[in-house]
């Protein structure tokens, strides 16, 4: 349900007191005197502490600083022709004593009169004594169809006029406010630049967004040149999965993906899947920062995870990038922290398992053994894969990679063959460490490093398999004792 539907059921259903979560209030103001107009053919009467109401006839409310006052006027004033009142910025004085009782004392007046009283502020923290008496709404960030009236209101080229790029615009655009997204627009067409550009200065808007959230990091998926050997049946399963965010599957009926869980051995490729997948599928990508959550002051944790999600679901369709979320749980979870961690644990486990949010988790772990059984029950994720070590055919597409971003004419001058049997056991990120090495060496006696380079590193080179043997035997144990998916 969008916010003017539930503005319009919230008016109609005797909520005379309510209180609005936004930092839009122009946007709440502009869909409340619709709403007002339209049930009531009334005006909204608009409050503020500085210059106190406005759209006054004949100045019926003188007050303007003090918010005491301009509780009082709507108290003493019962014209059945002033319906709604809209006071902003109120979660400044919630705390207040004074104003708290007055709201409590002021609902009877409003019942009696058929009046609504609209309080609006940028927290959602709302004393506990007002619970009973407050209709509390939180007012999202533009939908989609918002969004598309608001870019259809500006002439594009031809190209930008196609389906397709109005929906990639408006999956861009995900995650702004109105405001923003009118300024965005205007320099956009002013600057007269291509889709493709339009769509990257977008993203980099929304970057610039993110940076506020605790915790949050957005990634630009404009690395054309990254690849991944290996993982044939991770990248089928994504593959036929690729369209699962666009209208066309909505239409289908296609359910959208929660999310996947990869679990194996270290430089295999997880963490480098996240972005590859970001390119492919045209989703932005977020990454959960576990160590920037947590916070001294009480409360202020579960309201940073909670604005993470809140972000994550107002910029959906996107991806949510958990990286090792297997020492996140380690960590974080049995410290003596009064059950910060563990509350903090809980509200990000029931998202997990009850959000309708397009938001795909992409988690990746080191091991299984250390994560809670909550988090591994069906739900949570559609698929768990497990990430092994490359074998022979991988390794010859990791080394043909590596080297062809470093020698791109000359890469097959290389022996990859010989060196593909050389490296057995070697992860991917082992593999590149050993053509940089060899450069290293190479340039170092000014001259062009060879085969011969690389079969000396990978001799001298101690890989995990050897160092953690044991660790690594356990966990190819359980990935292929055929509970999980081979990635």
């Amino acid at each position: 349900m969008n916010f003017e539907k539930v503005i319009t059921q919230t008016l109609t259903s005797n909520n005379f007191l309510v209180y609005v979560f936004t930092e839009e209030e122009n946007r709440l103001e502009s869909i409340l005197k619709t709403k007002v107009n339209q049930l009531f053919h009334q005006k909204i009467f608009v409050w503020d502490f500085i210059d106190g109401y406005n759209e006054n006839p004949n100045d019926l409310f003188n007050c303007k600083q003090n918010p005491l006052e301009a509780l009082n006027d709507i108290a003493k004033y019962k014209n059945n022709n002033i319906k709604a009142f809209l006071l902003k910025d109120f979660h400044n004085f919630l705390n207040d004593i004074s104003i708290n009782r007055k709201l409590k004392n002021l609902v009877k007046n409003l019942e009696n009169n058929k009046q609504y009283l609209i309080l609006c502020g940028t927290t959602n923290n709302i004393p506990i004594e007002l619970y009973e008496y407050v209709k509390y709404l939180h007012m999202p960030l533009p939908n989609k169809k918002e969004i598309l009236k608001e870019i259809e209101n500006f002439t594009y080229s031809t190209e930008i006029n196609t389906l397709e790029y109005k929906e990639i615009l408006v999956n861009s655009y995900l995650g702004f406010s109105i405001e923003k997204i009118r300024k965005s627009i205007s320099q956009l067409v002013i600057q007269n630049v291509s889709t493709k550009k339009i769509i990257k200065n977008i993203l980099k808007q929304k970057q610039e967004i993110i940076k506020s959230t605790q915790g949050l990091e957005f990634y630009l998926n404009d690395n054309l040149s990254l690849e991944i050997g290996g993982l044939s049946n991770l990248k089928q399963w994504l593959n036929i999965r690729k369209l699962t965010f666009t209208r066309k599957a909505y239409s289908y009926g296609v359910k959208m993906p929660k999310g996947i869980l990869l679990v194996g051995i270290q430089g295999t490729g997880k963490s480098l899947s996240a972005q590859i997948i970001s390119r492919q599928w045209n989703l932005p990508l977020f990454r959960l920062d576990i160590s920037k959550i947590f916070a001294s002051v009480l409360g202020e944790s579960e309201n940073r995870i909670q604005n993470i999600i809140n972000t994550c679901m107002q910029s959906s369709p996107c991806i949510l990038w958990i990286d090792e979320i297997d020492k996140i749980f380690n960590e974080y979870t049995n410290t003596n922290d009064s059950g910060t961690k563990q509350r903090v644990t809980n509200i990000f486990l029931t998202w997990l398992s009850e959000k309708d949010k397009e938001v795909f988790i992409f988690a990746t772990a080191n091991t299984i053994h250390k994560l809670p059984i909550e988090l591994l029950r069906k739900g949570r994720f559609d698929e768990i894969f497990f990430v092994d070590l490359p074998n022979f055919k991988e390794r010859l597409q990791i080394f043909y990679i590596h080297l062809k971003k470093v020698r791109p004419t000359t890469w097959n001058q290389y022996n990859i063959y010989y060196l593909s049997h050389l490296s057995k056991g070697f992860s991917g990120a082992e593999i590149e460490q050993s053509i940089i090495d060899s450069m290293y060496i190479a340039f170092h006696e000014a001259r062009e490093f060879t085969t011969q380079d690389i079969t000396k590193t990978i001799k001298r080179m101690i890989p995990l398999s050897v160092i953690e043997k044991d660790k690594i035997l356990t966990l190819r144990k359980w990935g292929y004792s055929g509970k999980v998916n081979i990635a």
